[in-house]
């Protein structure tokens, strides 16, 4: 297996870990994924929630938190590794984020939940690449033609999505019903081909990576036989021991079966996969007094949200699971015993 080529880096093998909020996949998790030849991503979304200001002042401890995780990550990983993290559209201080994460000089920013149409200019001067998540050919034209459009820039790589990913989904609810759902197969082999197309105008490599309902390494020959560079894997990575979420959490995976996986109605208005727990059923009727606002997404409406869902992940990544929402890819029924990156790493690559 060939690993992916970011700048002047080159990965060992080609495995992206999933960035997962809140708190899920920090320094410690991405750090080791890195450090065994894939590619660790932290997610920043409400990075600064065990600072002790974060109450107070969440974009704050958010800005503070993002370069303490990326030097943890860093010296984990070592130098030479490729680190990254994941940023969402929808946070309301996304341009904030973004230039922090620059300054920290990380490798690989991986944008996705809307539509990153400015991400280029808040990496303008630096080394840091960047990759647009997409769940369709529309959505990838969309954005490739607006880069090289506006900023004569061409994308770093392209993360396609799929419907059976975890956490917020790039598809309508309808879209997600078995008899209308896409086939991420059908996706790649679209944008594969016109991305070749990209890059043989612009004389760019621009690796393809395909994520949602990657399970093992018959699932990454698969993919990477259509064409893609690589996968993108989360809901596997949680069940490891350097996972950054605590043993409760990890212990809600193992426990999962097939009927506990919902696509539900996420508070911040996009459709979302997660375990379909006791407080995802009382919040469906009867809706959470909200005593903190934390200004994360700017589809929140705090008036009429079922519940705050900054408070419900980190309820979850604390342990606290009878007051929290679980994000969980399609497959997480099959996850049965918690093992190291090292052993699952070297799992996912054996031929």
């Amino acid at each position: 297996m060939k690993g992916i080529k970011i700048g002047d880096k080159q990965s060992k093998y080609p495995i992206i870990q999933g960035g997962m909020g809140v708190g899920v996949s920090m320094h410690k998790l991405a750090g080791n994924v890195s450090k065994e030849g894939g590619i660790g991503i932290i997610s920043t979304a409400d990075i600064g929630y065990q600072e002790e200001d974060f109450n107070v002042n969440p974009l704050k401890a958010n800005l503070r938190a993002i370069g303490k995780e990326i030097k943890k990550a860093r010296d984990i990983a070592g130098e030479k590794s490729i680190l990254g993290v994941n940023i969402m559209v929808a946070l309301n201080n996304y341009k904030e984020i973004v230039k922090e994460c620059v300054r920290n000089k990380i490798d690989l920013i991986i944008s996705g939940a809307g539509i990153p149409k400015e991400l280029p200019e808040y990496v303008q001067n630096s080394n840091t690449k960047i990759a647009p998540i997409v769940s369709s050919l529309r959505c990838c034209k969309l954005i490739v033609k607006h880069w090289i459009k506006k900023y004569n820039y061409v994308p770093d790589m392209i993360v396609i999505e799929g419907p059976e990913a975890g956490g917020h989904l790039g598809f309508k609810k309808e879209e997600l019903k078995e008899e209308e759902k896409p086939k991420l197969e059908d996706i790649t082999k679209e944008i594969v081909e016109y991305v070749n197309d990209v890059e043989k105008e612009y004389s760019s490599e621009i690796p393809v990576i395909v994520a949602g309902g990657i399970w093992d390494n018959k699932d990454i020959k698969r993919y990477l036989e259509l064409g893609a560079t690589g996968v993108q894997m989360a809901t596997r990575f949680v069940a490891t021991y350097e996972c950054d979420a605590s043993d409760s959490f990890k212990k809600a995976y193992i426990n999962a079966k097939k009927e506990d996986i919902k696509i539900i109605n996420s508070p911040v208005g996009m459709p979302g996969r997660a375990l379909y727990n006791n407080f995802i059923k009382q919040t469906e009727n009867v809706k959470c007094k909200i005593d903190k606002c934390y200004n994360c997404i700017k589809t929140c409406n705090v008036a009429n949200t079922p519940y705050c869902i900054t408070k419900a992940l980190i309820n979850a990544v604390k342990g606290n699971i009878d007051n929290s929402l679980i994000f969980c890819g399609s497959n997480v029924d099959r996850v049965k015993e918690i093992v190291s990156v090292h052993n699952l790493m070297k799992e996912l690559v054996m031929e």
